[in-house]
């Protein structure tokens, strides 16, 4: 087993670092102003642009960076570093798109978002439909000229920036969960709120309203009917996307409160030399480390292969085990920094509420256990502990720069709907 970066990932991770100081010069507007001004966003984008790093997860024919999940978790770490959700001016199409778009659909949405000409947001959670997709009220009604769409969708991350929607909607009379692609600007699209939340995030969560909004049958992203199975492989991109975040939270957080630890006097020495600081040190350190591991592991199996309904679990028991454990890291930096550790202006506050919501949103942890669970009462505990077998005489080799996520999420839809 060799656990060392090899030199593409070595340079990969070295580009992430550069990309992600550059970004971080926009924390504090972030968070004084909740948010960024159009010329910072402009700056940006031309910054992500300049990095090469958009559209990390969509095929270089596409436009996109082609990166295999191991590369796009080494440099998700590094942006997962940043405060207020800055990550996301890294932008990446929606994996649900990456599988099941028309040739079509491609040139006129997911090739100009890969390069930063337009942007999409998923609108799929709902007032009574959260962890439970199967409540969608959200209904399209069949219409001569394609559909006729009415409902509520909130928490559409990056719906302030998006200028389409991926939405959620059950087919009438069929009852068919389904995906459509809608344009923002459709007559009958409304935004209904612009919620404030604990973090200040780079970007808004709207609520919107589809008062009877028309789209054509050139709308339906995949088939009728495969809305759950799309979001259930999207998701399963995110989460894992959550937890190279987390890590990377974690131990930005980590390395502030150390390095805090050593310059604070207190009892006539650094509070470093205390023994109740190392604990919270120590700990946090092993939290990381060990954390690290898992999510590089799980991302190292998803671009090998395997059973999809395993792999899901597996990346619950990544996503679960990083964002409690950022938790718990974040919460010990600003324990260690005591009173300035609850000033905004520290970055380890604000990373305090950033990694909050990771136990929440793609996912509760309550729902990944419940997942975990389900593939031990169903295939066992062997897929979710031991390490794969190599499958040739020399083992597996590192993925390429070439991209199989449209590949491996098409094997989980299928998994899916099975």
């Amino acid at each position: 087993m060799d656990f060392s970066y090899s030199p593409r990932l070595a340079q990969l991770r070295e580009s992430a670092v550069d990309l992600t100081r550059r970004i971080a010069v926009y924390e504090d507007e972030c968070e004084a102003d909740n948010g960024l001004s159009p010329q910072s966003r402009a700056a940006l984008r031309r910054t992500v642009l300049a990095s090469g790093l958009q559209a990390m997860n969509a095929p270089v024919e596409w436009g996109g960076a082609g990166l295999s999940w191991i590369e796009q978790v080494t440099v998700e770490e590094q942006l997962g570093t940043l405060t207020n959700g800055l990550w996301a001016a890294v932008w990446r199409p929606t994996a649900a798109a990456l599988i099941a778009s028309t040739p079509e659909q491609r040139e006129r949405y997911l090739i100009p978002e890969n390069r930063g000409e337009r942007f999409g947001a998923r609108a799929v959670t709902e007032p009574d439909a959260g962890s439970d997709p199967r409540r969608i009220a959200t209904v399209a009604e069949r219409s001569p000229d394609g559909y006729r769409i009415t409902g509520e969708k909130w928490f559409v991350t990056l719906g302030d920036l998006a200028d389409y929607l991926i939405v959620l909607a059950v087919v009438q009379p069929d009852g068919a969960p389904t995906m459509f692609l809608v344009d923002k600007d459709a007559p009958g699209v409304r935004l209904v709120d612009t919620p404030h939340y604990t973090h200040n995030f780079a970007y808004e969560h709207p609520h919107f309203a589809f008062d009877g909004v028309e789209v054509g049958h050139d709308a339906v992203l995949g088939a009728v009917g495969d809305g759950l199975a799309l979001v259930q492989a999207t998701f399963f991109e995110e989460r894992v996307l959550v937890a190279a975040h987390a890590v990377g939270a974690a131990e930005r957080a980590l390395r502030l409160a150390s390095d805090w630890a050593r310059e604070r006097v207190q009892g006539g020495k650094p509070i470093i030399k205390h023994q109740l600081i190392q604990a919270m040190l120590a700990d946090s350190a092993t939290d990381i480390a060990v954390n690290r591991m898992l999510v590089y592991r799980t991302a190292w199996e998803i671009d090998r292969g395997g059973d999809p309904k395993t792999l899901n679990a597996k990346v619950a028991m990544a996503k679960v085990s990083a964002t409690e454990a950022a938790g718990r890291v974040v919460d010990r930096a600003v324990q260690i920094f005591g009173g300035r550790g609850y000033m905004r202006n520290n970055p380890v506050e604000r990373l305090y509420r950033d990694v909050r919501v990771d136990r929440i949103w793609m996912g509760t942890s309550e729902v990944q256990r419940l997942m975990i669970a389900n593939e031990i009462d169903k295939r066992g505990l062997p897929g979710l502990l031991h390490f794969p077998t190599a499958s040739g005489p020399g083992g597996a080799a590192e993925p390429s720069g070439t991209n199989d996520t449209d590949k491996t999420n098409e094997t989980l839809v299928e998994g899916a709907v099975r």
